[in-house]
């Protein structure tokens, strides 16, 4: 089972663990967003058989390029995981499995090192940067805005809300000069990748429904009071226009 600790915040992981338990299941976390995200006082991806971190540049611990980690407490998937990365050896020219040329190189290894230090700063601002927006966007019926779990330390890699007329909004933003993205345009069922298990719109609502209302508002340590003020203005103001 892999559950995915969406844009900062922690899949809730005791049902999770409880089924994968029942049906004798490993559990790996996907935790490419969440570095330093924590659920009830755990940190995301240190819960499950392993935990899956991603750092590339725009994580909120991103490398210089691609970069990338798994963590575990099980000795022999570590020295597999280890194995595979470097295609399959055991040592130099001897192959025990099919693996990947998958290695971080020292470069990126180095600058992790002196950003790691700064992380749980940088989550920090970005908690901060949260409860400002949510503050300014209280009361605009129309706009739906992330909710921190009770279980959950979120750490927002992305601040993502839900609002009607996203493509409109985000064009009549962009007007205004704040960038916007969309995370993500296309659930995975209807992907074309995924064709061939003949899934077809409405076969998953919700997912469907959230991805055509999510907007990514700006999001990042450095954001100052008066930026995000701005983008909450503007947001409420061209979501009152566009729903009149």
């Amino acid at each position: 089972m892999i559950p995915v600790h969406l844009f900062g915040q922690p899949a809730d992981m005791d049902p999770i663990l409880e089924i994968a338990g029942r049906y004798d299941l490993l559990v790996i976390e996907d935790a490419c967003q969440a570095h330093g995200a924590e659920y009830k006082g755990k940190k995301a991806g240190s819960i499950g058989a392993a935990g899956c971190f991603s750092f590339y540049p725009g994580k909120n611990l991103g490398a210089y390029g691609e970069a990338g980690a798994v963590g575990t407490n099980d000795d022999g998937l570590a020295e597999k995981i280890k194995m595979l990365r470097d295609h399959g050896q055991t040592k130099k020219y001897y192959h025990d499995w099919i693996g990947w040329n998958a290695r971080m190189d020292g470069f990126q290894g180095a600058v992790l090192r002196v950003k790691l230090k700064h992380l749980p700063a940088w989550n920090g601002a970005r908690r901060h940067h949260a409860r400002k927006y949510n503050e300014l966007l209280a009361g605009a019926d129309a706009i739906h805005a992330p909710r921190e779990a009770a279980y959950a330390k979120h750490i927002y890699h992305i601040y993502a809300l839900r609002a009607p007329n996203r493509d409109e909004l985000i064009s009549s933003l962009a007007a205004k000069g704040i960038s916007c993205g969309i995370h993500y345009p296309v659930p995975i069922h209807l992907q074309e990748a995924y064709r061939s298990l003949g899934l077809k719109k409405g076969s998953f609502p919700a997912a469907e429904n959230s991805a055509e209302e999510f907007l990514s508002l700006p999001m990042y340590p450095e954001l100052t009071d008066e930026q995000i003020e701005y983008v909450a203005e503007q947001v409420k103001e061209q979501v009152n226009k566009l729903t009149l």
